[in-house]
Order: C-alpha cells, then sequence, then structure tokens
C-alpha cells in the first residue's frame, strides 16, 4: 500500500459511518411518520370526518 492507505481509508470508514447514519436516521423518522399518519387517520375515522 501507498503512503496514504491509512488517510484513504480512513475517509472510506468515515463515509461508510455517516451514510449508515443517515440511512438508519431515515429509516427511523420514516417509522415515527408512519405511526404518525395511522393515529390521525384513526382519530379521523373516529370523530366521523
Amino acid at each position: 500500500m501507498s503512503d496514504y492507505a491509512f488517510y484513504i481509508w480512513s475517509a472510506y470508514g468515515a463515509a461508510a459511518l455517516a451514510i449508515g447514519a443517515l440511512i438508519a436516521h431515515h429509516l427511523l423518522d420514516y417509522r415515527a411518520q408512519r405511526r404518525a399518519l395511522q393515529r390521525l387517520e384513526g382519530d379521523a375515522a373516529r370523530h366521523g370526518s
């Protein structure tokens, strides 16, 4: 490997962690928004709207 291998692999690792964190945040937010929508739809159905 070259002299810059540590830098390159560190950059790949940091990018992978950042992308993984973004994916995890997106999935958690999606689930929360789906639950909120189901709760709102349930409230609307109970109130006759």
